[in-house]
């Protein structure tokens, strides 16, 4: 397998293995730039690692500080019964949607990873 020929900014020369047919690798081949783009516009947009997908969704701090005032309100008597147990009921949904938007993310950000081995895998010659 051969060495992919770009030459990175910092002058040194790319390490990775070409691509089958080609001189350079998958993050240097001139023809996948806009995926390369695509991929990492992509990236960008999805939370990760604890930070929120995007500003302003911090919806777990919110919700926990909605159900404790909801809690103290229905304890003090300063909320009836019937209206916490609505508050609950949606504040559940939204706590429902919120965990099903992280897993969509997520599955999202794992068939693009498996997009990209995929294809650097079908650059290369079968083992066996």
């Amino acid at each position: 397998m051969s060495v992919c020929a770009a030459i990175k900014p910092d002058g040194l020369r790319c390490k990775a293995g070409a691509m089958k047919g080609s001189q350079w690798c998958f993050n240097h081949h001139p023809d996948h730039s806009e995926e390369r783009r695509r991929n990492a516009s992509k990236g960008g947009k999805r939370g990760g690692r604890g930070r929120p997908a995007k500003p302003g969704v911090e919806g777990l701090q919110d919700i926990r500080d909605l159900l404790k005032n909801l809690t103290d309100g229905v304890l003090s008597g300063g909320v009836e019964r019937a209206t916490a147990i609505a508050a609950n009921q949606l504040l559940n949904t939204a706590l429902r949607a919120i965990e099903l938007e992280r897993k969509w993310k997520e599955i999202e950000e794992l068939e693009g990873r498996l997009e990209a081995l995929e294809y650097v895998l079908r650059g290369r010659p079968r083992a066996g």
